[in-house]
Parts: structure tokens; C-alpha cells; sequence
């Protein structure tokens, strides 16, 4: 088998992909909405009954166009998978935030912006309960993420004990720069905006996710699910 062959059988449309695509598009519009409604409740109610047959039908449409690219441009359909999974990944990411905000702050009225920890010595370090709840979110994300990314995206088969070691190392690097990110961009600009905390909670883990997925494409790819 020549290297156009090899290129070539890595991307063929299985069995598998369009159904996954359909139950990718299904939590991708569920999810996206409670986000939408604390981020901006008037576009909510004007899109809420378009938002899931949105992308129940078009994410498996735009898998098969991405598909048909990567004849030309094989890790197209890598990416494309890698980025449903990753916009799954945001959306539990976002929607377990967003669950212990509004938990703890309606139940226990404890604010995102509170302190949880503070240590003081050479330098003052504060860790807000936005920063926990994040870590939190953070982590039962990634789980998502392993099982996407293993049995879809690299399509993996191998079950070696390593693989997930691999995967926990990246993951750790990634934690640190999504959780870093968002908690930076939290903590500099919600006190200085009128918007909410949620809001600034959210756009905080949207700087956060960009950082943290590009560093896990590369890492998954080259480190763990290498073929």
C-alpha cells in the first residue's frame, strides 16, 4: 500500500461516523442552550426552537462536507471530528460551570468571585471558588473528551495501560492552561464590566478552551493516539 493509499483508508466515512455525528449535533444543541440563556437571554428566546434541529442535522452535514475535503486534504477529517468533539467538550465544559455557579450561589450564596483559598508568604496566591468550580468542570470534560477523542476522532483500538497515562499527562498540561487562562481572564475583567459574573465566567472559559484545545489536537495526536 502506497502513502496516497494509506491517506486514503484513514478516511473513509464508517459506519459509525454519521450516527455519532447525529448524537454529536443532538448534545451539541441541548447543551448550547441553558449557555445561551445566561449569556444572552434575548437571542435565547428568539432561537430556542431552532437551536437543536440546528445542529442535529447540520453537524453530521458539515461532517460529510469535511469528509469530502479530506480526499484532498486527509487531516481535514481529522479535525473536523476532533473539532465536534471539542465543542461537546466546551458545552459540558461550560454547562457543569455554569450548574456549580448558579448551585452553590442560589443555595448557599456563595459568589464565583469569593475566595476559597488564599496562601500568603514571598507572594500573596488566591484561589477563587471560580477557579474550583472550573477545575471541577474542567475534569469531567476531559473524561468526555478521552472516551470521543479514543474510540472517534483517532479512532484508537489499543487498550495498552500507557495510553491513558499519556493521555492523564496531556490532559494535566492542558488543565493547567484552560483553568489558567480562564481564572486570568475572570479575575482581571469581571470587576471591571458591567456584565454579569455568569457572563464573565463564560467568557473567561471561552479563552480558556481555545488554548486548551489547540495544545490537546497536537498532544492526542503526535503523543497519545499515535498510530
Amino acid at each position: 500500500m502506497n502513502e496516497n493509499q494509506k491517506k486514503t483508508s484513514k478516511n473513509i466515512l464508517s459506519k459509525k461516523d454519521l450516527p455519532l455525528g447525529i448524537l454529536a449535533g443532538f448534545f451539541i444543541g441541548l447543551f448550547l442552550l441553558p449557555i445561551l440563556k445566561v449569556s444572552n437571554e434575548e437571542i435565547y428566546l428568539k432561537l430556542k426552537l431552532a437551536i437543536l434541529p440546528f445542529f442535529l442535522f447540520g453537524t453530521p452535514l458539515g461532517l460529510i462536507v469535511a469528509h469530502k475535503i479530506s480526499q484532498k486534504i486527509p487531516l481535514i477529517w481529522q479535525i473536523a471530528k476532533f473539532g465536534v468533539t471539542g465543542v461537546i467538550n466546551v458545552l459540558v465544559d461550560f454547562g457543569v460551570l455554569l450548574f456549580l455557579s448558579s448551585f452553590f450561589k442560589n443555595y448557599y450564596d456563595v459568589y464565583s468571585n469569593q475566595n476559597f483559598l488564599s496562601f500568603k508568604s514571598f507572594i500573596v496566591l488566591t484561589i477563587t471558588f471560580y477557579s474550583l468550580y472550573k477545575a471541577l468542570s474542567f475534569i469531567v470534560a476531559n473524561i468526555n473528551s478521552y472516551f470521543w477523542n479514543k474510540f472517534w476522532t483517532f479512532d484508537g483500538r489499543s487498550n495498552k495501560k500507557s495510553e491513558f497515562f499519556q493521555f492523564f499527562i496531556v490532559s494535566v498540561v492542558g488543565f493547567f492552561v484552560n483553568v489558567g487562562v480562564a481564572s486570568l481572564v475572570f479575575n482581571s475583567f469581571s470587576s471591571l464590566s458591567s456584565l454579569k459574573q455568569d457572563q464573565w465566567a463564560l467568557i473567561g472559559a471561552v479563552f480558556g478552551s481555545i488554548a486548551g484545545l489547540f495544545w490537546n489536537f497536537m498532544g492526542y495526536k503526535f503523543f497519545v493516539f499515535k498510530k
